[in-house]
């Protein structure tokens, strides 16, 4: 993840912002030619597929002008979809009541991974609910973290449910 606070970042935020959308996360993986620059924005009503070549133009162009990185880089833009990483605290706030999977980096109350709805966040952490417990969870001790989307299957048609 880049740092929130960084250049690329404060860069890339002011243009998708002027575009009425949010930057919802930066990734810049890689090195030399091989380098992937992942920009990940959002909006309320969703983001199409339009909108995401459009912008992707745009921040192309943006990157190229300031010069951001040495040789070639492969971008892409993209919206955080059903099941999307949590790694800044706005993204689990964005997630609350939705069903996550947690990987910690230590045994919070006993395990390292934790399945349950996202009841509460906040800049320390977050609170998930597991049937009957309720797990606080600090930020610093999550290594991993995504929503998770649940298929149902649709009935045959025809069929009563």
């Amino acid at each position: 993840m880049v740092d929130p606070g960084g250049a690329l970042w404060d860069l890339l935020d002011r243009y998708v912002a002027a575009e009425a959308l949010e930057l919802d996360d930066l990734e810049v993986a890689g090195s030399g030619r091989g380098q992937t620059v992942r920009v990940v924005v959002d909006h309320p009503d969703g983001v199409d597929v339009n909108r995401l070549a459009d912008l992707s133009r745009g921040v192309s162009r943006l990157l190229d002008e300031h010069d951001s990185f040495d040789g070639s880089y492969t971008l892409e833009v993209t919206s955080p979809g059903l099941e999307r990483k949590l790694r800044r605290p706005t993204h689990y706030r964005k997630a609350v009541g939705r069903n996550v999977k947690v990987k910690t980096l230590v045994p919070v109350d006993g395990a390292t991974v934790h399945e349950g709805v996202l009841d509460e966040a906040d800049e320390g952490g977050f609170v998930l609910q597991l049937n009957d417990e309720r797990r606080h969870i600090a930020f610093g001790d999550v290594k991993e973290a995504r929503t998770v989307f649940d298929w149902k299957r649709a009935a045959k048609p025809g069929k009563r449910r």
